[in-house]
């Protein structure tokens, strides 16, 4: 309730450009949290490391967060196919979004292939350069706001706490913080250009986070041409993650194929794969 009633105090809400990041503020203690309790403990992949700010850190980015989603909104550059992290839109939204097309779908008597993306590492991978440009290229974002937000992602360090023990510090060169106010927002626009790339390739598309869902439908005798423009779409996908330093999850990722069982008993057998993006 503090950070809630600070980040509406006239006090704290001076101009975004007259904020200054403290170095202090962004010193994050990361401890590493098992994903799923079911998962394999020796395994370093399925730890999360979740960054434990100071409290004026979090004060800070609600106050920054409040006013980033006022121009966001006013200027309508939130993304439309983006579920997560936005008012009035969650995990219902985006079920809601593909059980419509799929519906519509069934009504065609069309089939609907599904690719369910999974990236690695999401959060961390972020390259803070590429995110200072496409703040300023996608979202218009200049000048001594822009100067704050390169000052709040490279004033950054952290130490890893496991049980009682505690590393050195460390600068943190790319990625958004686990834990931060702002981080998840922060992803969210890193990830945007990724839409403008999909819709231009005429297939519909609905994210979640970090989890991209591809789909189109068609008829069952357009099966090749449809799962080539999907692979082609994927292989794109792939290349831009490259360039932005995100990596394609191809073990965790998949197609499915969905429709009424006369209509599928119509296509033959067909071998969709992923190629894993370093």
């Amino acid at each position: 309730m503090f950070i809630r009633s600070c980040s509406h105090n006239h006090q704290y809400c001076q101009p975004l450009s007259h904020l200054r990041p403290v170095s202090s503020h962004y010193h994050g203690i990361f401890s590493p949290l098992l994903k799923k309790p079911t998962l394999d403990k020796e395994e370093l992949s399925n730890y999360r490391p979740i960054s434990n700010l100071s409290l004026i850190s979090k004060i800070t980015e609600r106050v920054v967060k409040s006013r980033l989603m006022d121009h966001l909104t006013s200027n309508s550059l939130l993304n439309p196919h983006q579920s997560a992290y936005s008012k009035h839109h969650s995990t219902k939204t985006a079920l809601f979004h593909i059980h419509d097309h799929l519906i519509s779908a069934i009504g065609s008597q069309k089939v609907s292939c599904f690719s369910l993306l999974d990236l690695s590492a999401a959060f961390d991978t972020n390259d803070h350069g590429i995110l200072i440009t496409c703040l300023s290229s996608w979202f218009g974002i200049y000048g001594s706001v822009l100067s704050w937000f390169k000052s709040y992602l490279s004033s950054r360090y952290f130490r890893v706490k496991c049980a009682t023990d505690l590393s050195s510090w460390y600068t943190s060169s790319c990625g958004v913080p686990q834990g931060s106010v702002l981080g998840p927002l922060l992803f969210v626009m890193y990830t945007t250009p990724l839409s403008t790339l999909i819709s231009s390739c005429s297939l519909n598309h609905h994210l979640y986070a970090d989890d991209t869902r591809l789909f189109l439908s068609f008829l069952p005798t357009h099966l090749d041409s449809s799962t080539d423009n999907l692979h082609n779409v994927v292989d794109r996908i792939s290349s831009w993650m490259t360039a932005t330093l995100l990596t394609l999850n191809s073990s965790k990722s998949e197609f499915l194929l969905n429709g009424l069982s006369k209509q599928l008993a119509k296509i033959n057998n067909s071998s969709l794969t992923t190629t894993h993006s370093a």
